[in-house]
């Protein structure tokens, strides 16, 4: 394989591209962190409900999920960089759409479906155009620091949006995006564009079961902690008993096993498919794409975990829960960066058992930290340790998985690869919530059950009224609520006091999960190469 223009290309354009595919990455992640601190300040604005909000984001998430691989293929039929600077100026529409949004409707259109089709374009293309940009030996570094832009703007997103909600408004997180795009837009002319090749056309039937797979899958995870993983909570949907989020699931992994199918005819009718399904059976390519999905999972169930327990539990502003996260950012850059330059040969397999090691470690010292005591200064360590993890994984994953096949189908691969990852964030926040929600409920009825001091009467009642879940409240809205209510000082102190031991059990229970899933991928990390790739066949 050629090492395209990533050989002769000077270190100033080198730096310039990195930075310009680095912001796309950065732009992507940031969108899904930057507004949960200011749910209720954007629902008050645009005159709507938090759970509208939250359909916002939910609809952000799936939007992406549905078109990620479609776009892999588009980006490998009009170029790479056409393609990343068509899904740029979508994205950018989308986000002064966003901005101005008077109403919930225009939200949804601009934050929802054109930002989310913009990513669906620009993501895949991203890593086809590291790998058109950048030489073999230098490919580890440049997806490490692609890979973590995306993960420092997920780590520094509640701190930005904690900033503009507090001095300026929210609008002008969109608009400040409306301006990165013009400037991503303005250097993407320096990068090189990969040959396109023969056109040919795209495969509609694919594009709509993968979409719809992809879509129907990721819609019945996330709808998990409202209607519950099996058994259907209270005024859940369900069928045959059993919640409806199971049957989506199903219905998903049911559509993508015929878009499986519906690929591996029109390979054998000698037509172009929208990926092939031989690819994945590329012992290389499907270990990274394991890793990837572990990886997102354990990470977004630890940016899902680590800020409730700082806003919430410990009553911490948006600003200051930033502030503590930030740590997680020099350690994964720090990573990122300097494994690929010092250790240039290293053995990848190596590198990604140890970077899952730091991620497992920082799980189990975080859940050991957690006590009633405990304040914002015990998740300093886990998450150097947490972010070192993400770091190493980021440094060997990207080359790992694009080096697994021709150049001409990084696109393609792009496009994978960023739908399993999606998969895995998805899974990883619904698992990391559920988990917590139901240990924080069983650990609360308990306390309160046990408690003398609350009335049978107000125990009953509460087993009933709380069956489809205990919120994660901090002890000043319990006690507004308590108040209310009208309860008593004595059920009101008891309720606090199962609040704050139900809290860290269920805070405990979901890193526990996260800790054994760490634990579950080193056992699927055999597939990932022990030698440094130096490019594919052409």
């Amino acid at each position: 394989m050629t090492t395209g223009a990533g050989a002769t290309r000077n270190s100033a354009t080198a730096r310039l591209v990195l930075l310009t595919l680095a912001a796309g990455q950065f732009l992507m992640a940031l969108d899904s962190s930057v507004m949960n601190v200011s749910i209720a300040t954007v629902a008050d604005d645009v005159g709507t409900t938090v759970t509208g909000i939250q359909g916002a984001i939910t609809a952000y998430t799936l939007v992406m999920a549905m078109f990620m691989i479609p776009g892999g293929k588009i980006g490998a039929l009009l170029g790479r960089r056409r393609t990343f600077m068509i899904g740029c100026g979508v994205y950018g529409c989308g986000s002064l759409v966003t901005a101005l949004a008077p109403n919930l409707p225009v939200l949804l259109l601009g934050w929802a479906l054109l930002e989310g089709i913009g990513a669906s374009l620009i993501l895949p293309a991203i890593v086809a155009l590291v790998a058109r940009n950048f030489a073999p030996e230098r490919r580890p570094t440049a997806y490490g620091l692609v890979a973590a832009a995306g993960a420092v703007a997920i780590a520094v997103g509640p701190l930005i949006g904690g900033v503009a909600t507090t001095y300026f408004s929210w609008r002008w997180v969109f608009a400040g995006e409306v301006v990165v795009v013009v400037g991503i837009l303005l250097l993407a002319r320096r990068i090189a564009d990969a040959p396109i090749g023969e056109r040919r056309r795209v495969d509609l039937v694919g594009a709509v079961l993968s979409a719809l797979g992809l879509g129907i899958f990721v819609y019945g995870v996330l709808r998990s902690d409202e209607w519950g993983w099996f058994q259907p909570k209270p005024d859940a949907p369900s069928w045959l008993g059993v919640s409806l989020v199971v049957w989506l699931m199903l219905a998903g992994l049911a559509l993508i096993w015929l878009y499986l199918r519906w690929e591996a005819r029109m390979v054998r009718r000698g037509r172009e498919p929208l990926v092939d399904p031989a690819i994945l059976h590329n012992r290389q390519l499907t270990g990274g794409l394991t890793m990837f999905f572990f990886q997102y999972l354990v990470q977004m169930g630890v940016f899902f975990v680590v800020p409730l327990y700082l806003s919430v539990a410990l009553g911490l502003s948006a600003l200051m829960t930033g502030a503590r996260i930030l740590p997680l950012s020099l350690t994964l850059l720090a990573a990122a960066i300097l494994i690929p330059r010092f250790f240039p040969d290293v053995s990848p397999r190596r590198v990604v058992r140890l970077g899952i090691l730091a991620l497992l470690a920082g799980a189990v010292v975080l859940m050991a930290a957690l006590d009633e005591d405990a304040g914002a200064e015990v998740v300093t360590v886990p998450l150097l340790l947490i972010g070192l993890g993400m770091g190493a994984l980021a440094s060997q994953l990207g080359s790992v998985t694009v080096s697994a096949v021709p150049e001409a189908r990084s696109a393609e691969v792009g496009g994978v690869q960023n739908a399993v990852t999606n998969l895995g964030a998805s899974i990883g926040t619904a698992l990391a919530g559920s988990i917590l929600i139901a240990s924080l409920t069983t650990s609360f009825l308990t306390s309160v059950d046990q408690n003398d001091a609350v009335p049978a009467d107000v125990k009953s009642r509460a087993s009933v009224e709380l069956q489809s879940g205990v919120p994660f409240l901090s002890d000043a809205q319990l006690e507004s609520a308590l108040d209310d209510a009208g309860t008593s000082p004595e059920v009101t102190r008891a309720a606090l006091d199962a609040n704050d031991a139900a809290r860290l059990d269920g805070l405990r229970a979901a890193l526990a999960v996260l800790a054994l899933t760490a634990l579950l991928a080193l056992f699927f990390t055999h597939r990932i190469p022990t030698t440094q790739p130096r490019g594919s066949e052409p």
